[in-house]
């Protein structure tokens, strides 16, 4: 019998922790208190992170975590080392909101990259997960099928942030002349691109390290691409927990270059987030 990989289990982690939220998120009121940034925190935010780091550290205790509600330092990590990256509830503002549009993400890191994503939405009931090195997948209470990115549709469909959509975002979408725009919370545009129901995701709004790993890791996987605004694949591991600006995106970063209106493209000179 072929052995199961060492982060199977994992998928279950993702699911029980989506669960814990969800339990939470059915009550008819949320205590919420503010972190030194301003970001919202909610107990949902603590329960699930509890749970994603006991189990991390029992499955894989020579693997540090770094979390947003409880971080290693990033400064300490060594620059080949690998790490876990977790964000515990992906789109607090959608969860207070009740929208729906929250996930739980898991990525591990190494050499500065994604080796594995996963993406849990609890209100779909809905698991990604995913790796550039052996591609993309999708679970539901229906079943489970490999997911792929499709050709650029026409007109081009972009997702763009629910809570964080600013003039630099517009101006880019606004760069394609015919084109559709969706507005989405969480690591959920990543995965509309994976599974082919999107094409393009700009973020030019602030983001942290835990926030895209996972989403980069399944949209790899599933034949995409995440890179700046100079075209490097987004990478990770580094001292500042933010990310620079990024596109995640099912073409590549020349062939968003070409398609781009001439007064409006990616240009790669253009400052970051």
């Amino acid at each position: 019998m072929r052995q199961k990989p060492f982060w199977h289990p994992l998928l279950g982690l993702a699911q029980e922790a989506g669960k814990i939220i969800m339990e939470i998120y059915k009550e008819p009121a949320q205590e919420v208190v503010h972190k030194d940034d301003a970001s919202p925190l909610t107990r949902a935010d603590l329960a699930a992170h509890t749970l994603i780091w006991e189990g991390l550290t029992r499955h894989t205790p020579d693997i540090p975590i770094v979390c947003e509600e409880k971080t290693v330092n990033l400064e300490t990590l060594e620059q080949t080392q690998r790490f876990w990256l977790v964000d515990p509830l992906d789109g607090t503002k959608e969860f207070l909101s009740r929208n729906g549009m929250f996930t739980v993400n898991i990525a591990l890191i190494e050499n500065h990259f994604p080796v594995l994503g996963i993406i849990y939405a609890p209100t779909h009931g809905t698991l990604y997960w995913g790796a550039k090195a052996w591609g993309a997948w999708k679970a539901t209470p229906k079943g489970t099928s490999r997911i792929a990115t499709c050709p650029i549709a026409s007109p081009v469909r972009l997702v763009v942030s629910q809570s964080h959509l600013n003039q630099e975002t517009q101006g880019f979408v606004d760069g394609f002349e015919q084109h559709t725009a969706v507005k989405m919370g969480s690591s959920l545009k990543f995965c509309a691109i994976a599974e082919g129901k999107a094409d393009i995701y700009p973020r030019f709004a602030t983001t942290s390290q835990w926030d895209t790993a996972a989403g980069q890791a399944i949209l790899e996987g599933a034949g995409g691409y995440v890179f700046t605004k100079d075209g490097r694949r987004l990478s990770y591991g580094h001292p500042s927990p933010l990310n620079p600006s990024f596109v995640g995106a099912s073409l590549s970063y020349e062939q968003l270059l070409a398609m781009q209106r001439p007064s409006h493209t990616f240009h790669p000179s253009s400052p970051t987030s």
